[in-house]
């Protein structure tokens, strides 16, 4: 059993997906976000999308760290990490504003104060000032916090991200297209609107990397991070939050770089090229398969990946997972893809470069027979996988 769904948790999630079946997907089925008609203004030359995730088990570390260091603003990263998992999402679809904001925060009130429910509503406002700098224009709602310690062991961040946007304006991913080449963008470095440098890691899983990473010490001290289901898999590292992962990087600083939003990025290439792009992905949950949901008879062809970032080989070799399973966990990279014609390609890595991000030609779509197919090869390595696993 792959380490991921040992700890309960699934990259597929093939029970929800059959839940799911038979309900209404929207106008555009293939698209990458769920987008129903203009309910608000009636215009049948618009649309609305509406979006909810958060940042998942990350709020777990950063409990952690508070409990070692107890500085709340640990959290604020943990909001910054809610709110891209939605706006990231929304990009895809060829959303870039104006956007409406609301959280969700659930918490067990005898473990989480109310410092740190003002440092994770900061860290909201925080980042949605910066990202209006950047032309992202976001407006929050408020949102809700919820004492529910019978039923949340922490703290859970959670938000929704809605955005009306005309029909013409679009990505479909439906119509991701057969020769295309697919752009990828890093996870890492340090784009010139972030802080500090980003380990890479994003917010997608953490059940994986707190575990094999983090020493027994923080079982011990906070039993409430884990389930007890899994208390044999729990915390069998070998590190600390403020051991060493580089010379200016810790491995809790690894672990709570803030998820990097691509919307600036975003923004200025769909203002340009949005008629050569035929497909975005935004590799949270599924990491690099994420693409096998979209298009028909496409096979997706990654042969071009970045170098590991270091936090993710680090897991990888601490935890012996193979590159399959690091492939379907993690975004080993690069975050973000466009699939787009191989001629505006220069011109979205030179935009992708003005934002000091990395961006190179991470492979190609080609065409398959029956069920979109994924090739992933990088150092020599190869994984294979079907639309169906």
């Amino acid at each position: 059993m792959l380490q991921y769904e040992a700890r309960g948790v699934s990259t597929r999630k093939p029970d929800v997906h059959e839940a799911l079946r038979g309900v209404d997907q929207g106008l555009y089925p293939g698209a990458f976000c769920k987008i129903i008609p203009d309910v608000l203004g009636n215009d049948p030359l618009y649309c609305f999308a509406l979006h909810a995730d958060g940042a998942g088990t990350k709020s777990a570390v950063a409990y952690l760290h508070y409990l070692q260091y107890r500085d709340p603003r640990v959290f604020r990263g943990i909001a910054q990490d809610s709110l891209v998992m939605n706006l990231d999402d929304l990009i895809c679809v060829g959303a870039v504003g104006d956007f409406v904001l609301s959280n969700t925060i659930g918490r067990n009130a005898k473990l989480v104060s109310g410092e740190i429910i003002r440092e994770i509503i900061a860290g909201y406002e925080e980042y949605i000032s910066k990202l209006a700098t950047l032309g992202i224009n976001i407006v929050s709602c408020g949102g809700e916090t919820a004492d529910i310690g019978d039923l949340v062991r922490t703290v859970v961040v959670d938000s929704t991200l809605s955005a009306r946007l005309a029909r013409k304006d679009v990505i479909d991913c439906a119509k991701v297209q057969s020769g295309h080449v697919i752009v990828g963008f890093a996870s890492f470095g340090q784009a010139n609107y972030e802080n500090a440098e980003n380990s890479g890691i994003g917010t997608n899983g953490f059940t994986t990397a707190r575990h094999v990473l983090l020493s027994g010490r923080y079982k011990k001290e906070a039993p409430e991070t884990f389930a007890g289901e899994i208390a044999d898999l729990a915390y069998q590292g070998r590190f600390e939050l403020g051991d060493n992962l580089t010379t200016t990087m810790t491995i809790g600083e690894a672990l709570l770089s803030p998820t990097r939003s691509y919307a600036p990025i975003l923004r200025c290439v769909l203002s340009e090229m949005r008629s050569g792009i035929s497909a975005i992905f935004h590799n949270s949950g599924g990491g690099l398969s994420k693409c096998l949901r979209f298009g028909k008879g496409i096979h997706y062809i990654k042969d071009n990946l970045f170098p590991t970032p270091q936090i993710l080989s680090l897991i990888r070799s601490e935890g012996s997972l193979s590159f399959s399973e690091m492939c379907t966990t993690f975004n080993m990279g690069h975050r973000l893809e466009i699939v787009c014609e191989e001629s505006v390609a220069a011109g979205i890595l030179a935009i992708a470069k003005s934002f000091a991000v990395g961006a190179r030609i991470v492979g190609h779509a080609d065409s398959s027979q029956g069920p979109n197919r994924l090739s992933i090869s990088h150092e020599g390595e190869v994984a294979e996988f079907l639309a169906s696993d």
